[in-house]
Parts: structure tokens; C-alpha cells; sequence
């Protein structure tokens, strides 16, 4: 299991791997400023699908963000 400071420091490269340095820093900006209601959120805003597509889906993804940046 991750410690919360490594699990902040994996959740801030993954920001700057999908955004970049500036607009990474301006999510958490964002997420600081609005009142952000992450429960409500994980219901709406993800796609009703199994987990196991769902994970896959983050993989193919991450698969790209690796591409990109080399």
C-alpha cells in the first residue's frame, strides 16, 4: 500500500503528464477554490461501465500519455 505522500506525488505527475506544469497547478486551483463534492462527482461523471472496462480504458490512456512524452 501507497503512503499519502506518494500517492500525492504519483496524482501530481499524472496531472502534469495530462496537462502540463500551468494548467495542472490551475485544477487544483480550481478544486481549492469550487466546492467540489468528489462523491457527487464519481456518480455523475464517470461512464456507467464494469470495472474491469473501465481500468482498461485508464490503460490504453496512460499507454498514451507515456507515448506522447517520449
Amino acid at each position: 500500500m501507497k503512503t499519502e505522500a506518494e500517492i500525492r506525488t504519483t496524482g501530481m505527475q499524472a496531472l502534469i503528464a495530462a496537462l502540463g506544469l500551468v494548467e495542472a497547478e490551475r485544477f487544483i486551483a480550481a478544486l481549492s477554490r469550487d466546492k467540489f463534492d468528489y462523491t457527487q462527482s464519481r456518480r455523475t461523471d464517470l461512464p456507467d461501465a464494469e470495472l474491469d472496462t473501465l481500468a482498461e480504458q485508464a490503460n490504453q490512456t496512460m499507454r498514451q500519455w507515456q507515448r506522447q512524452a517520449s
